[in-house]
């Protein structure tokens, strides 16, 4: 697996990023149609990374944040957690209620609601651009929700849960409306030989 992933082929790199891309456009006209407002959506870095670098791309271990956490089932099955820095998860929530910015000061049963919401649409429209490249099936669980330390929810919800393998798929997902940027981070933990089967449909041998 250590040489799958050094040695992505151009081929590979190009369809992670379409993946993204493809995802987020979807996911970007899901929010639009929900909220009645134009919502933009872009994908700056898609990568795979080792999951001891997993700080570089969430920040510090102590910084609270909102993890929302779900299952992927089918072909390469894995663990998904969609994570926002809290205060970015209430601008979030303000987003899709139509609020002005800071009136959610305490996310309440409504916040948590909403967020969760965005947790499918985002791991539907990415699972289904995997999909289409991969052409793998992908079945998404009902999301949970966790506020807390992000070493807390990534030790205690996700790895023990996903029997996390070397690597992590991380989707940088930028959501912008009235030229506002919120930045979150998508992230799929392959079950141990999920990660080769998702490589070896993108191109290994090529």
């Amino acid at each position: 697996m250590d040489d799958e992933v050094k040695n992505l082929s151009n081929l590979q790199i190009d369809a992670l990023s379409e993946i993204g891309n493809v995802g987020a456009g979807n996911a970007a006209t899901s929010l639009s149609i929900m909220i009645n407002r134009r919502v933009e959506m872009s994908v700056p870095r898609v990568s795979i990374i080792p999951i001891t670098d997993i700080w570089q791309v969430v920040g510090s271990e102590e910084e609270v944040v909102c993890g929302i956490f779900l299952r992927a089932l089918g072909q390469a099955p894995g663990s998904i957690l969609f994570m926002l820095p809290l205060k970015t998860a209430h601008q979030m929530v303000d987003l899709l209620m139509g609020v002005p910015p800071e009136t959610n000061q305490e996310l309440g049963e409504i916040g948590h609601s909403a967020l969760k919401e965005l947790g499918n649409i985002l791991s539907g429209t990415y699972l289904n651009a995997l999909s289409l490249f991969t052409g793998l099936e992908f079945i998404p669980s009902v999301p949970d929700l966790a506020i807390d330390m992000s070493a807390s929810i990534l030790g205690s919800l996700v790895l023990p849960m996903a029997e996390v393998g070397d690597y992590t798929l991380v989707i940088e997902t930028v959501f912008s409306e009235n030229h506002k940027a919120l930045v979150g981070h998508f992230m799929m933990f392959p079950d141990p030989g999920s990660l080769s089967i998702i490589l070896d449909k993108l191109g290994v041998d090529q």
